[in-house]
């Protein structure tokens, strides 16, 4: 049995169902946000899009369907205006935020420990809001 092998066999604690307290110097703990900091804080972990913009969109995206039938090219160029005004509505989103986050800790040397260490926490939730997409 190889090395690899013996690793690939060997049952995790988690995949066993027993939980591991995790390694205190790794967490990083949230702070309490101030009012302005909370409302940030919603803004960056809502949905991506509003309902009634997302459902404008479901809209859109059914009417293009529906055109196949008579004007498929027409239907697929539709389709491909339609997602890259979604992309650029994302991107466009994404860098806001990322410019939000770095103005909260790019003071130069005026930054406190905390400061970085809520900014951090901040850049965590962005990343895994960017790796759900």
């Amino acid at each position: 049995m190889t090395t690899h092998e013996e690793h690939a066999t060997t049952a995790r604690p988690e995949d066993m169902g027993e939980s591991r307290e995790p390694d205190p110097a790794a967490v990083v703990r949230e702070a309490d946000p101030g009012p302005d900091e909370a409302q940030t804080l919603n803004e960056d972990n809502t949905l991506l899009f509003a309902d009634e913009h997302r459902s404008g969109l479901h809209s859109r995206w059914n009417d293009v369907q529906a055109a196949f039938v008579d004007n498929p090219k027409e239907s697929v160029q539709k389709a491909d205006n339609l997602v890259a005004e979604v992309v650029e509505e994302l991107t466009v989103s994404f860098a806001d935020t990322r410019s939000r986050l770095e103005a909260q800790w790019s003071r130069g040397e005026e930054a406190s420990t905390e400061d970085l260490r809520v900014a951090l926490t901040r850049y965590r939730d962005f990343f895994q809001r960017l790796l759900s997409v």
